[in-house]
């Protein structure tokens, strides 16, 4: 009985030391997430990222060899959530403009949900230290969307612009226009979002 009790004890404690392991792990990714979206790459340090998350700077190295490693796993997790945000129940047999509707409702509850995610997607998606399997998830992304543009412009629906620039149009807008929501100098109401909709469509699609 003993011994009995010492194994259910020790696994009790293996349960909780897992629990500790992977809350320093979401602490330090989310620290990384706001300070990367805030203030760049270039200008976190490892030390922020630690005060931020309230470990030590040697917990960090546990869990990921440097910042480089750190940036890449933050990016892969970021780009998979928008991907998956906006694939969700994304209408195959609907309209161009259906689709677009879609994706556009996704990017809402996507910044409604990970606003700091949004900006760190937005200005992170080109940088010189993501590794191939950023690169490759960022890739996936992009392929979804060229796809869906490729077809508008097929369909004669879409401007017959490169699909890099035609998403660019409207991500860039979005992201833009949720920077001014977040900083107070817009009230974001279901009419404001129905409009910029609207108006993104507006920017990409043949009149």
């Amino acid at each position: 009985m003993k011994n009995k009790g010492m194994n259910i004890h020790s696994a009790m404690n293996g349960g909780e030391m897992m629990n500790v392991t992977a809350n320093k792990r979401d602490n330090i990714l989310k620290a990384a997430l706001i300070l990367f979206a805030e203030r760049g790459y270039d200008g976190t340090t490892v030390p922020m990222i630690a005060d931020t998350a309230e470990v030590g700077a040697g917990t960090i190295y546990r869990y990921f060899a440097n910042k480089e490693t750190l940036v890449n796993v933050l990016f892969q997790e970021c780009v998979k959530r928008f991907a998956e945000t906006v694939r969700q129940g994304y209408p195959d047999s609907g309209s161009i403009r259906e689709q677009f509707g879609h994706v556009f409702r996704g990017m809402v509850r996507f910044a409604k949900e990970h606003i700091h995610e949004l900006y760190f997607i937005d200005t992170h998606s080109n940088a010189r230290y993501l590794d191939g399997e950023s690169r490759e998830t960022f890739r996936h992304l992009m392929d979804f969307l060229h796809s869906y543009a490729a077809t508008g412009k097929e369909q004669g629906i879409i401007k017959d612009l490169p699909s890099d620039a035609l998403i660019a149009i409207v991500f860039g807008a979005f992201t833009k226009i949720y920077t001014l929501i977040r900083a107070g100098k817009l009230q974001e109401t279901p009419e404001l979002l129905a409009e910029i909709e609207e108006s993104c469509w507006d920017a990409v699609r043949k009149v």
